[in-house]
Order: C-alpha cells, then structure tokens, then sequence
C-alpha cells in the first residue's frame, strides 16, 4: 500500500526534512519498512541540522509551549517544533509547505501564516498530475484509513480531482 512514488512526485525534488523527522523516520521504518526506502533513495536530502544555541532554545520553547513536550521526553513533537521554526525563521525556507495529518500541528501552522498540506492535497495534487486515478487513490485512502491514519478523506473520487 505504501505510495512513496506518489510524494516523490509531487514534491518535486522540493522536499525536505528535519533532523528530527528523519530520525523518527528511521525508528518508525522498525514498523514501516517502507521507510527504509525514503531514507536510502535520499529524496529528502541531508536533514536539516539545528546547529545554533539560540535556535535550539526557541526550538524547546514551541516543542513545549504549543506541542506540549515534556523534559522527561525530548523527543516528542521535536519534529514539529523544528519544522515550524524552520520554515518561519529561517529565509531559505520561507514559503515551504508544512506537510501533516496532524489536526493541532495544522492549526498551529495556519495561525504562524505557514502554507500546510495535508494527505489529501497530496494524493488530489498526485491524481491531477496524472500520478494516479482518483479511483484508485481515493481506495488507497481508504485503505490508509483503515489501517489506523487519521487523515481527512474525500467523499468521492471526484473530490480527488478537482
């Protein structure tokens, strides 16, 4: 069931992740191995490295103030707070898209101003390049719901295509 051509594609060569996210990447692919794909084909490019003191403590302070991270795990929601940092602060990456399933971490994103992008923006904007056909991809999300995503699904195929 793993589409991962279908996010290649529509991102382009455009897409990029932090050191955070593609270390979870690389823990969640013990689970998905298709993970190990994304990892190896390096699509992605090097992950974007957090270098500055002054980044990383604003980094905590979003991690722990919107996401509601703890000290007792640095990790959660690392991903998502180094994302938003990135693409808000950092001029290289200004207008990027966030893209998640997310519901709070959306809501957070669209209140900073951050374009976001959902599963389903992906698959319409994959079934409009001709990636693949809305019935199909409005069955693969469907199967994708089914195995426990939580993602916004169309009502239709034709919702796919517009």
């Amino acid at each position: 069931m793993e589409r991962l051509d279908l996010l290649k594609s529509v991102l382009a060569g455009s897409g990029r992740w932090t050191e955070a996210v593609a270390y979870e990447a690389g823990r969640s692919a013990r689970v998905l191995p298709a993970l190990d794909e994304l990892i190896d084909a390096g699509w992605l490019g090097d992950a974007i490295e957090i270098d500055g003191d002054a980044d990383a403590q604003q980094i905590n302070r979003i991690r722990r103030s919107v996401f509601g991270g703890t000290d007792d795990q640095p990790l959660k929601h690392l991903g998502e707070a180094q994302t938003c940092f990135v693409i808000k602060n950092w001029s290289e990456f200004a207008g990027s898209w966030w893209i998640s399933d997310d519901r709070e971490a959306l809501r957070y994103a669209r209140m900073q101003g951050i374009t976001t992008r959902e599963t389903i923006d992906l698959v319409s904007i994959a079934v409009v390049n001709g990636d693949i056909a809305a019935r199909d991809a409005f069955d693969l999300m469907r199967r994708m719901a089914d195995e426990g995503r939580t993602l916004k699904l169309p009502k239709s195929a034709a919702d796919l295509s517009r």
